[in-house]
């Protein structure tokens, strides 16, 4: 453990972004697998829906610095391209 002050600022500060980065990263990763899922259950409507909001929360991460650019740019693009395979 840290003794001097600002040390121990830093400790606490970087828990409370480590666990905010956290929690996009599994929000993001929660709306990936619904436009997954509405691929599997060969829904194309639910699954166009899924991919707007997961595109949404990908742009959002983005923009908190949470993913780099081109990251959320290929994600958005592989799903997109899934959705589009589905007869």
């Amino acid at each position: 453990m840290a003794n001097i002050k600002s040390a121990k600022k830093r400790i606490l500060v970087n828990q409370v972004k480590a666990d905010r980065n956290k929690a996009i990263k599994s929000g993001v990763k929660t709306s990936i697998k619904k436009v997954y899922a509405a691929i599997d259950a060969n829904d194309k409507s639910s699954a166009q829906q899924a991919l707007c909001a997961a595109t949404t929360a990908l742009d959002k991460a983005t923009t908190k610095g949470v993913y780099h650019k081109n990251t959320s740019s290929r994600k958005v693009s592989r799903l997109a391209q899934a959705i589009n395979k589905m007869a």
